[in-house]
């Protein structure tokens, strides 16, 4: 899959429930500091971003709960699957970053990991949580939008 700049782009893990869970209000960018057995697990698709979050600590980003399988050829060389992971962003991206983290009801999440060429990306996003009522609204949204192109199919057969 190419990107909207041409670039080769191949999605290894997503956060479905990122979008369920939160407004995503902007998303970021950001490389990953990984070690060789970590990068061949990713490229058989090895990792999950499901529990992981992210925190802004002495001025880095960190990713914690991110798990990475252990690359089966890789013995001695393997890191722990869940170890904290530095995340690689610009320093005035993490002082606005901290900035709106500092307001009450943001938080960071990763919404995505991916190879864009041959760099490891990770796509996190600045979110603000929802309330139950806005999580019932939207799946009532879902419903509604599915039922109408059942019928606009149903009509044009």
């Amino acid at each position: 899959m190419k990107n909207k700049m041409g670039e080769n782009i191949k999605l290894i893990a997503n956060n479905k429930k990122a979008y369920h869970d939160y407004f995503i209000e902007d998303k970021y960018e950001a490389g990953i500091v990984l070690h060789g057995t970590e990068v061949k697990s990713l490229r058989m698709g090895k990792c999950s971003i499901k529990e992981s979050f992210i925190r802004v600590e002495n001025g880095e980003l960190f990713i914690y709960g991110m798990h990475i399988s252990p690359y089966e050829k890789g013995n001695i060389f393997n890191r722990d699957p869940l170890r904290v992971r530095k995340l690689l962003l610009h320093k005035y991206q993490i002082n606005k970053l901290a900035g709106r983290l500092s307001q009450k009801g943001y938080t960071l999440v990763p919404l995505q990991v991916y190879f864009k060429g041959h760099l490891v990306k990770l796509e996190i996003g600045l979110a603000k949580g929802k309330k139950l009522y806005d999580k019932r609204e939207d799946i009532a949204k879902k419903d509604m939008r599915r039922e109408v192109e059942r019928d606009f199919k149903v009509r044009n057969l």
